[in-house]
């Protein structure tokens, strides 16, 4: 009897190793490591991407760009045979330091940075045409990704929690997009500067125009994305304008996460003490940056802008009767006589006019039925001065 045939074992399949703009061996030494670690690392979009080896598909580590600040050589401590192969990563809340192989190591990886944190292939490198050819690819691959992609600095707020995050959290940034109020598919745009020692907030229209946005300004600039919008505020403004990047901890900045169909809660406001001009970070010349933000709708005129406070108390001065012997006699009160309206308004507008100064004066229904109970009393004073006047005279 023969036996039942075993099936042949498959070999399993091997996960596909991660694809980068460029990778290499790099060592890096963050601010609590006490000295370097070797790493493959590869650059993906904005991100650093480390692993044990070229072969692992799972990275180990990585370092978010969105916050990069600047690139740095860096001189090793006690000097070296070969000090070019060490620089720095400033990032807005730590600095990575890294360790290549070689010089043109050094100056590859700080090419691949700042292409892809300021779209554009850097010209004061020293690469060769090779090595630019490969970072202008490297480009267009992280343009077309971040028209697909909705910036780090996108949050689905209202205007008033906008404003509110840029005021509690300046240090995460002072630029946050968010969906439009009018319900048409496009953002705006609110930024929060310090202009001349003065805090502003100013918001900005983003109109969606088929795939591509339209800032409202006052020479309107089209972006293909929502990446290129930020990249236009950020550029114009000679990067005083930084945008909105939230703690790792995402509830730290916004609060828990509602329940499904609630509406977002922002946390209480904390008590911050006021921070003096000397302590403001110094913003480029403004004259410079054309940036024109929305207007908000102008405030209303008054008719009544003269008029005093309710709060302060209207006081009638009734003026200095004549002596009198005996008591005068009791007069019949005299008929109220309506007041003239104003020429050149209708009566309507002047009716608006009457009741708007009466409110100014008394804005609570009480104190109005006072105004008729003085004016009926200032009435009979001076009906009473008139018929002593005539008593005199006889």
């Amino acid at each position: 009897m023969a036996s039942a045939l075993s099936p042949p074992r498959l070999p399993k399949p091997k996960a596909a190793l991660p694809s980068h703009y460029y990778e290499s061996f790099l060592e890096k030494k963050g601010p609590c490591d006490r000295d370097y670690k070797k790493f493959w690392a590869g650059l993906q979009g904005c991100t650093l991407y480390f692993y044990n080896s070229n072969r692992d598909s799972q990275h180990v580590e990585k370092l978010d760009l969105a916050a990069f600040v600047k690139l740095t050589d860096e001189t090793p401590w006690g000097g070296s045979r070969d000090p070019g192969t060490h620089f720095s990563l400033v990032l807005r809340n730590q600095e990575i330091k890294f360790k290549v192989e070689s010089l043109e190591s050094r100056e590859m990886w700080k090419g691949f940075i700042l292409t892809v944190v300021e779209l554009r292939v850097p010209s004061n490198l020293t690469l060769l045409p090779g090595h630019l050819y490969m970072m202008a690819e490297a480009l267009a691959k992280e343009e077309a990704r971040r028209a697909l992609e909705v910036p780090s600095c996108f949050l689905k707020v209202s205007r008033l929690e906008a404003q509110l995050l840029l005021e509690r959290y300046p240090e995460c940034g002072n630029l946050l997009l968010r969906p439009s109020g009018d319900g048409t598919g496009g953002v705006s745009v609110t930024t929060r500067q310090t202009l001349n020692g003065i805090l502003v907030v100013r918001h900005y229209k983003v109109k969606r125009e088929g795939a591509k946005y339209v800032i409202d300004v006052e020479e309107p600039f089209s972006c293909a994305s929502l990446d290129a919008v930020v990249n236009y505020f950020v550029s114009h403004t000679k990067k005083a304008l930084v945008p909105f990047l939230p703690d790792e901890d995402y509830e730290k900045v916004l609060g828990p996460a509602p329940p499904s169909g609630g509406p977002k809660q922002l946390p209480p406001l904390p008590m911050a003490p006021v921070l003096s001009q000397d302590t403001l970070t110094p913003l480029p010349d403004q004259d410079e940056n054309y940036v024109i933000p929305i207007e908000d709708p102008p405030a209303a005129n008054y008719v009544n802008g003269d008029v005093p406070s309710p709060s302060r108390p209207v006081v009638v001065k009734p003026k200095r009767l004549a002596k009198v012997q005996g008591k005068p006699p009791k007069l019949p009160k005299p008929p109220t006589v309506p007041k003239p309206e104003p020429k050149g308004l209708n009566g309507g507008l002047a009716k608006k006019l009457a009741v708007n100064s009466a409110q100014a004066f008394f804005p609570s229904t009480g104190l109005a039925g006072l105004t008729a109970e003085l004016e009926e009393k200032l009435q009979r004073r001076r009906a009473l001065e008139h018929s002593v006047g005539h008593a005199g005279d006889q």
